[in-house]
């Protein structure tokens, strides 16, 4: 069995069920691997300010990867890791792209997700009934967001983007991905997320390994969707759940059970624990 130090652990799809819950069995399991002194993160799409509450208080649980990859950040400290962002011209031009779409369109920057004022509803209509609570109470309305961008030139991070239907999404993404080089990946439904050139969950993870002194082989990554699927190819021991999409699961080393039966606590017991 490889000796795995690092755990990435998507949230969405993957620790969370569909109810947007952690299990008790899955908490158990996280916290018998930080014993055995594996380090145990959140790799999200969501930014800092959006890691669940059972991380932030869990001893151990020392470092957040976010916003897909785009920044790593030691919690006790705020001290970045990584941080590999959007040039201010380019993430401005992006939204001048993508307004005239029907969509809701969140960005986020330096730790924080916002959102147009007048686009603030729409969210609330296009997102699913499980994540509508999340998204009210994370995200910041502000009026104007070119101004925003230009006071934070240095730290926009991701773009999230709800779509009413996938033809939507689709003419949004082509139009997107001509005119500026992103990364465009998916985490739900109609969604979109874009990234700078070449961020992802897995460059990030595999940076953080580096600089702690890990080789990639002892490295777990565990995932479901489009924007874990870098993820799972970099991990030396790449973890697909049961909902995951059909890509993810043929990267995958090893495929569990899905997040309504605790998959992420059968990987930590099979793979870390020995059980």
């Amino acid at each position: 069995m490889q000796e795995i130090r690092i755990l990435g652990l998507d949230l969405d799809g993957t620790v969370f069920d569909d109810e947007k819950r952690i299990s008790p069995r899955t908490l158990d399991a996280m916290r018998a691997a930080i014993n055995r002194g594996v380090l145990v993160l959140p790799a999200t799409g969501r930014p800092v300010s959006g890691v669940p509450e059972e991380f932030l208080h869990m001893p151990g649980v020392r470092y957040a990867l976010t916003s897909n990859g785009a920044t790593v950040t030691e919690l006790a400290t705020g001290r970045r890791i990584v941080e590999l962002t959007f040039d201010a011209d380019t993430a401005m031009q992006i939204y001048d792209i993508l307004r005239p779409f029907d969509c809701s369109m969140s960005i986020f920057i330096d730790g924080r997700s916002y959102t147009s004022t007048d686009n603030f509803d729409r969210m609330q209509e296009l997102s699913p009934p499980s994540l509508r609570p999340y998204l009210r109470d994370s995200r910041i309305a502000v009026d104007d967001m070119h101004a925003l961008m230009r006071e934070h030139a240095h730290g926009i991070e991701k773009f999230s983007i709800l779509y009413p239907d996938y033809p939507t999404r689709d003419a949004a993404r082509a139009a997107v991905t001509a005119a500026c080089p992103v990364e465009a990946t998916s985490s739900l439904g109609c969604n979109l997320e874009l990234n700078a050139p070449g961020v992802t969950k897995g460059q990030a993870l595999l940076t953080l390994a580096g600089t702690l002194g890990y080789s990639r082989e002892q490295v777990m990554a565990c995932g479901d969707s489009d924007n874990d699927l870098a993820m799972i190819k970099a991990a030396g021991l790449g973890v697909a759940m049961g909902n995951a999409e059909p890509e993810v699961k043929a990267a995958a080393d090893v495929i569990v059970s899905d997040n309504n039966h605790d998959g992420v606590a059968e990987a930590i017991h099979r793979f870390i624990l020995g059980d």
